[in-house]
């Protein structure tokens, strides 16, 4: 087993965001501005992001495999300097945040993780809706499409379509003709969808649609990456639809006595 390494600093495995700098949340900016080394991957996390950074020596890992970058990280904690790692969106989501900790862990290094706004969270507030709708839909589905990375068995599209709930689906631009086939067993062919394209870069687009138009909406646009979808009934919810909280005929700890209505 490895020595644990003494350092007064554990790795910051911060969340960027989805692109925008201002996104970021206060803590990842902070440690952003103490940072002495951030490795990045400038594929996935702007330049402009870098800005946080005062006088950190920044290492774009996209070209880089973990057998090559990784060990580059372990040497800068090895010389006791605080070392971020940056990763796009909330790194629990698809960011390979598995490999990183299984590898922090075999070598004691401590670390900590800082959450970040996903995309999915951004799409909604761009698009000014709830996901989650009284009486229309209350469950989110974070998914991908089978593609080079497998998908298990139990979680394929298909079926995951039969709950008919707000989903959001990630890196499957490149096969939406396949996604759209899948989810078109359960929901109905008008069902609204918005195609998400770098959502807080500069060059962010949004398309709305309907299902049955996906595979052909993505052909148009001609986005093949940094691309997510959303598919929900919420995205056409009707003004009416209201939750129990602050309902007048609905009671709970802080408001014990129904009013008078």
């Amino acid at each position: 087993m490895s020595q644990p390494i003494t350092s007064q600093f554990p790795v910051h495995i911060i969340g960027a965001g989805p692109g925008a700098p201002d996104l970021i949340t206060v803590r990842g900016q902070t440690l952003l501005a103490a940072a002495d080394t951030v490795f990045y991957t400038g594929s996935l996390v702007p330049k402009q992001m870098l800005q946080w950074c005062q006088s950190a020596e920044t290492i774009d890992t996209r070209s880089h495999t973990l057998e090559t970058w990784l060990p580059l990280l372990k040497e800068q904690v090895n010389q006791g300097k605080r070392v971020v790692r940056l990763q796009d969106g909330d790194p629990c989501l698809y960011g390979a945040l598995h490999e990183l900790t299984a590898f922090l862990l075999k070598h004691q290094i401590p670390f900590e993780i800082v959450p970040g706004v996903s995309a999915f969270q951004l799409a909604a507030a761009r698009l000014e809706v709830e996901l989650t709708v009284p009486l229309l839909v209350q469950s989110i589905i974070l998914t991908r499409v089978q593609g080079r990375t497998n998908v298990p068995g139990d979680e394929d599209l298909a079926s995951l379509a039969a709950h008919r709930a707000s989903l959001c689906l990630y890196l499957s631009a490149r096969h939406a003709t396949a996604a759209q086939d899948k989810l078109l067993t359960h929901y109905p062919s008008d069902t609204p969808i918005a195609l998400c394209y770098r959502l807080g870069w500069p060059d962010e687009e949004i398309r709305l649609g309907r299902l049955d138009t996906m595979a052909s909406m993505t052909q148009e646009a001609g986005h093949d990456r940094t691309v997510m979808y959303l598919i929900s009934p919420a995205l056409a919810a009707q003004a009416e639809a209201r939750s129990q909280l602050y309902n007048p005929g609905h009671s709970h700890l802080f408001r014990p006595h129904l009013a008078k209505v």
